[in-house]
């Protein structure tokens, strides 16, 4: 077999290899082969033509692809009937090439509905297999592998192509799991053929095809020059979802939740979701909503959520998750709601719940989100039992050609990191995309994983409407501009079918044409138009929204020293058998003496109880993040390990047996997507207190955009609130710039309107309340927390266990050392620097300087500390911070009109000194300077 080309020999090795498995064993390969070998065996034993084994090769030798030189492929001699070595070979190269079909022949299929395909050099072709025309019309049992039985080259090679080379392309061979691999083969190699949508079905496409069109057009005819992200040339994802839906719904799924950007959302929102007509036309018209919660947001980013009713008479809730412009950005929200739901709604099963992704080619292959969510499908913490992902692949990104926007040949490239199947097809084809669109659902709920869909279509205008996409691309849309829309390139060919007639499709236009109209006119005469808020869950409907005497005084939080015994105990006990580490042991041990003894608990131990005590309420407890299971300064330890099996133990899930589970999963190595999943997850349910703990506080720079598009504005944009809590380590103990500073200063600059919660604390006490305060308050309200880092070990930094069974969270605390008729001098202050100028203070027994410090900084209750300072009338007042004076909270105060002078690091590029003897130094002389 020499003549072979390299992928030729690699491809027989292939052949060989299943060989050698299906003599050991038959049932160790896939039916198809199993069909072929017998075959093969058989034509090899009682071939009907004879070489009287004249090869030159001894009898019984076993060739490369192990068929012996007799032809016998056991290496049995059959002198009775001798073997055509050649034929022999053919057979295996026939069937290296078929393999070569499914793992290459996407490489040829006619997706791009403008021009032909680069040339990818599939080598697919005879020759690359040593075979020629001349073998055509020779019969080879290879055939059986497709399916089609023995059957003649030529046979086999059109069934390929139509298969594998039509306007789909299938890549699924680089799947390791043999079932998934075989399954999907199995229908691609029975169906793709065959496929043939019924007469129904073609007229629900043609429907679907004509709203989505006539949507369009009526939109731009009568708002001229008005943004709307247009989804002309991609109008097939209106069918494509219409039957994803249907397909699930039929298929037992109860709920999807779908991402997508702006182009084509509009569409998306009237012709899937069901939103009225005159509400988006409201929108176009500039007109508010009277009941609107916030400023809003343009129609193009807005959610909705609907009951729909599918063709087949089934209900299934549909939602879709609000977006600001940041492409991809919402794709980690939609998989932490579904997962939410999955939890709480579906008692874990994720059949009944199906997020679907919409990408655009350029966002999908540019976004790091992407590659970031992607990561997240098959992990323990984050799966949502698999995504089906659908790509308007318009061959451009804004004004940048497609060979500019990525390296891969595919935008869809990244599927392969999970071993996502990707269906590659023609966007101007509807029942091919129907066809993928069915088989996604079915793959995602037999195997609960990913699927890619990548409709290769275009955009028939620029990116937005008043953009002119001749500048950077005239070649391009000299072709689009001739270029008939899918709609009647498909109604053609039903027409030229005989399954629809012409007036049909006319009539659908007219009738569609005028309810648009007639809704158009209805918004135009001010007839008032029904607003209909995002509603993601009725359990939100418990809710209200927050009135800012809310924040003058937190409610009470305290449970009672009988539930905190509970808790204790389970946070002391281990299983029998259990082996800890030498050091978790000890903790034990002082965590034991903390609860019973001292009754003074530290900071991870009331973090802890704070946890249980909601487990105990019923509410759900959710911490995610790079290793919160032990917490990055060692100071958690929610989970233990067993230290000669690593068996794992998580004491809070064994407290009592009617209790919610702690769910404690240390994170990928992400922080923007495991932010945003967190988001997503509270959106789903509020009655969960969901966390996200970052590394070290400035590792949040990397979810900068979940923290400034939805955290800090989603309540104002989209009317939705969200109780995430974020816990950012925070505190200058010389660890240098990137392990000093949370940034304090971006969430106080975000803050505006009560839109969330930033706070430092000093007291263990003081975050259990926080943390119960999240559920506790009947609305939601984002939290910050600068947690510490050298405060979870320091001695003073401890509360009485009876300050957690009574009270609420204290927004600010008083002195209680300073005597308040002595005092000429207050000094305001958060977080760790308090505990510095307290050891000053106490050192030097200075009770003419009182430490006041705000522990809540936004919402600051100004009556509270209007109150405390009251005391200290002759005082001056100061603000000490270890922050730089441009960073930290000084600028804050200065907005919100608190003029204080303040005493703090010099204004600095850099948040902290790398060297720990200026830092020892600086930090002196803040605290020096305070006292003076």
């Amino acid at each position: 077999m020499d003549q072979y080309s390299y992928i030729a020999n690699s491809d027989a090795a292939y052949v060989d290899q299943l060989y050698q498995s299906y003599k050991q064993d038959p049932q160790t390969v896939d039916e198809s082969w199993q069909q072929f070998f017998k075959g093969f065996e058989f034509s090899l034993a009682y071939g009907e033509k004879a070489n009287g084994n004249n090869s030159g090769e001894s009898a019984g030798s076993v060739k490369p692809n192990g068929v012996s030189s007799t032809g016998s492929a056991n290496g049995q001699n059959t002198a009775s009937k001798p073997v055509d070595a050649s034929h022999a070979e053919k057979e295996v190269s026939v069937a290296s090439l078929i393999k070569a079909y499914r793992s290459r022949g996407h490489l040829l299929a006619k997706t791009n509905p403008l021009k032909e395909r680069k040339d990818r050099q599939p080598r697919v072709d005879l020759p690359d297999y040593a075979l020629s025309e001349a073998d055509l019309d020779t019969v080879f049992e290879s055939g059986k592998l497709l399916g089609i039985g023995a059957a003649t080259l030529r046979v086999i090679m059109e069934s390929l192509r139509k298969i594998y080379a039509g306007d789909i392309g299938f890549e699924y061979m680089y799947i390791r799991e043999l079932d998934v691999k075989n399954w999907l083969r199995n229908k691609i190699e029975k169906e793709a053929l065959v496929f043939m949508p019924s007469l129904d079905e073609k007229k629900r496409i043609l429907e679907k095809l004509n709203e989505a069109t006539v949507f369009e057009n009526f939109l731009a005819t009568k708002y001229l020059g008005q943004k709307r992200f247009s989804l002309e040339g991609g109008e097939v994802t209106i069918p494509a979802l219409d039957t994803i839906i249907s397909q699930a719904a039929d298929m037992g799924v109860e709920e999807v939740m779908i991402g997508m950007a702006h182009r084509g959302r509009l569409n998306v929102l009237a012709n899937i979701l069901g939103k009225s007509y005159e509400s988006i036309f409201d929108g176009f018209e500039g007109n508010v909503p009277e009941q609107v919660h916030g400023d809003g947001d343009v129609k193009y980013h807005l959610g909705y959520s609907s009951l729909t009713e599918t063709k087949s008479g089934k209900q299934i809730s549909v939602k879709l998750a609000p977006n600001p412009s940041h492409l991809e950005a919402v794709n980690p929200v939609v998989e932490g709601f579904v997962r939410a739901q999955a939890d709480e709604e579906y008692q874990g099963d994720f059949t009944k719940i199906m997020p679907i992704l919409i990408h655009g080619d350029a966002a999908v292959a540019g976004q790091g989100i992407v590659y970031e969510v992607t990561q997240m499908a098959k992990l323990a913490g984050y799966k949502t039992g698999g995504t089906v992902h659908f790509v308007i692949n318009n061959q451009i990104g804004f004004t940048t050609d497609f060979d500019d926007a990525r390296s891969s040949i595919y935008c869809s490239d990244v599927a392969k990191i999970i071993d996502a199947p990707i269906f590659h097809v023609n966007g101007d084809d509807p029942e091919a995309v129907i066809f993928c669109a069915k088989l996604a659902v079915e793959f995602r709920e037999k195997f609960n994983r990913d699927v890619f869909i990548d409709m290769v279509c275009y955009r028939r205008y620029g990116h937005n409407e008043a953009d002119e996409p001749k500048f950077t691309q005239p070649t391009m849309y000299n072709i689009i501009e001739k270029h008939q829309n899918p709609r009647e390139i498909y109604k053609e060919l039903l027409i030229k079918r005989g399954d629809v007639d012409a007036e049909l499709a006319t009539r659908m236009d007219t009738e569609f044409k005028k309810q648009l109209q007639d809704r158009l006119d209805r918004v135009k005469q001010k007839a008032e138009i029904p607003y209909k808020p995002l509603r993601l869950d009725l359990d939100w409907a418990e809710l209200r929204f927050s009135e800012p005497q809310d924040f003058e005084k937190s409610p009470e939080t305290g449970v009672s020293a009988e539930t905190l015994q509970t808790i204790g105990k389970a946070l002391v006990k281990l299983p029998e058998g259990f082996k800890p580490l030498k050091q978790i042991d000890k903790l034990l041990k002082d965590r034991q003496t903390m609860l019973t003894d001292s009754k003074m608990v530290n900071w991870g131990t009331a973090e802890l109880l704070a946890y249980g005590s909601l487990l105990l309420d019923g509410k759900p407890v959710r911490l995610s993040g790079q290793d919160v299971q032990r917490g990055t300064f060692s100071h958690r330890h929610a989970v233990l390990h067993d230290s000669e099996t690593n068996a794992s133990y998580s004491s809070l899930d064994f407290i009592q047996d009617d209790q919610q589970k702690f769910q404690v999963y240390n994170s990928l190595l992400s922080e923007y997507g495991v932010l945003g999943f967190e988001y997503g997850y509270a959106m789903a349910n509020p009655h969960a207190l969901v966390i996200w703990e970052a590394q070290f506080g400035d590792f949040s720079n990397g979810a900068q955009l979940i923290i400034d598009q939805f955290i800090a504005a989603g309540e104002s944009k989209w009317g939705i609130q969200n109780g995430v809590t974020m816990l950012l380590p925070h505190g200058y103990e010389g660890q240098g710039p990137e392990h000093s500073n949370a940034r304090p200063e971006r969430y106080l600059q975000l803050y505006a309107d009560y839109n969330m919660v930033v706070a430092n604390i000093t007291t263990p006490a003081n975050l259990f309340h926080i943390m119960r305060r999240q559920l506790v308050w009947d609305f939601r309200k984002p939290l910050v927390i600068m947690s510490p880092k050298s405060l979870l070990r320091h001695p003073k930094c401890v509360s009485p266990l009876e300050d957690l069974t009574t009270g609420s969270f204290q927004e600010i605390i008083d002195d209680s050392y300073a005597q308040a008729k002595k005092v000429k001098r207050v000094l305001l202050c958060t977080g760790k620097v308090y505990y510095d100028l307290l050891d000053k203070q106490q050192t030097d027994q200075r009770d003419d300087v009182a430490i006041v410090r705000l522990e809540q900084l936004a919402p600051l209750s100004k009556t509270q500390l209007d109150a405390v300072l009251a005391k200290y009338k002759k005082a001056e007042v100061f603000w000490v911070q270890e922050e730089p004076e441009n960073m930290g909270y000084w600028t804050y105060l200065l907005r919100i009109g608190l003029h204080y002078p303040v005493i703090s690091r010099k204004a600095a590029a850099s948040p902290a000194t790398g060297y720990p003897k200026i830092h020892s130094q600086e930090q002196a002389d803040i605290v020096r300077r305070a006292f003076e």
